[in-house]
């Protein structure tokens, strides 16, 4: 990996908004705190666990069920901060805040959280871009991918080929065993680009949403690749968002949260729009690939 990506201690400086701004991506090594990491998996846990909550879908669980036979009935939760104090608070984590202050602008909203649960066997995720999914009218989507557990090629780590293309990419079908996606980004020959992003616990991965990025699946028996995914954006963008049909059609999403700076849409308020749902095992979301 690139020296340059590396935000050591936190410290961001000119070259790293540089390299950010060219590259797409950008990694914090062990930008969080062990205890804030145990306090982080023990949440996941009483997620999972319903104790945050009932979100449909979630299992009974059984007496003296252990956490990992919990976790590894789910692939992951999306909007975790709804119903969990701790996520919400790391939304506004001062750490990623400072650092998506200097990328982004110094206003920033938030406006998804997702809790991925990765078991031992479980499938990773197609390439893609994030802004294909999360439409911003600025270019400005970054999400802070921040490892709960060490994450390696055998356990199914982030993939980032470097760049930000300039337009959403092509995306085709796919029916291979590595990814629990029905379709993928057409890399066309950028497949030897692609570099594993290996990380420890408490490290955080940006990268910006035109960025492509994919998981392969944990080929392991008995380690878990949890993390918890925020997206932000620049907030003087407009978020023309309707959860993928989800919701009604939209110019401006207001199921946001500031995290840094000013609104400049405050006067419009903020709504209640998207609820916490779990992921399902096999991904259809926005599917209109070339078949």
């Amino acid at each position: 990996m690139n020296t340059d990506a590396l935000v050591k201690e936190g410290k961001l400086q000119q070259q790293h908004i540089e390299f950010y701004n060219q590259y797409g991506y950008l990694v914090a090594p062990e930008l969080i705190s062990l205890a804030e990491i145990d306090a982080l998996k023990a949440e996941t846990a009483a997620i999972f666990r319903g104790e945050r909550g009932m979100v449909e879908g979630l299992m009974p669980v059984t007496p003296g069920e252990p956490d990992s036979e919990v976790l590894r009935k789910y692939v992951a939760i999306h909007f975790p901060h709804k119903i969990s104090p701790a996520i919400f608070r790391f939304l506004s984590h001062p750490q990623i805040v400072n650092i998506l202050a200097g990328i982004i602008s110094p206003n920033v909203k938030c406006m998804q959280s997702m809790l991925f649960v990765k078991a031992p066997g479980k499938k990773g995720q197609s390439w893609h871009q994030d802004e294909y999914y999360i439409p911003t009218r600025d270019c400005s989507l970054t999400g802070a991918w921040i490892a709960i557990d060490d994450a390696t090629i055998e356990n199914g780590c982030l993939w980032i080929i470097p760049g930000r293309p300039g337009h959403i990419m092509r995306r085709v079908a796919y029916s291979g065993n590595e990814y629990a996606d029905v379709d993928t980004v057409d890399l066309q020959g950028l497949q030897a680009q692609a570099i594993p992003v290996e990380v420890k616990a408490g490290s955080v991965v940006f990268f910006n949403g035109y960025t492509l990025h994919s998981s392969l699946a944990n080929k392991t028996n008995d380690c878990f690749r949890t993390a918890l995914v925020n997206h932000y954006m620049n907030a003087a963008s407009m978020l023309p968002w309707d959860q993928d049909g989800k919701l009604p059609p939209t110019e401006d999403l207001r199921d946001i949260v500031m995290v840094a700076g000013d609104d400049p849409y405050a006067w419009k308020g903020v709504t209640e729009a998207n609820a916490p749902y779990l992921r399902p095992e096999v991904l259809k979301i926005k599917v209109d690939a070339e078949r």
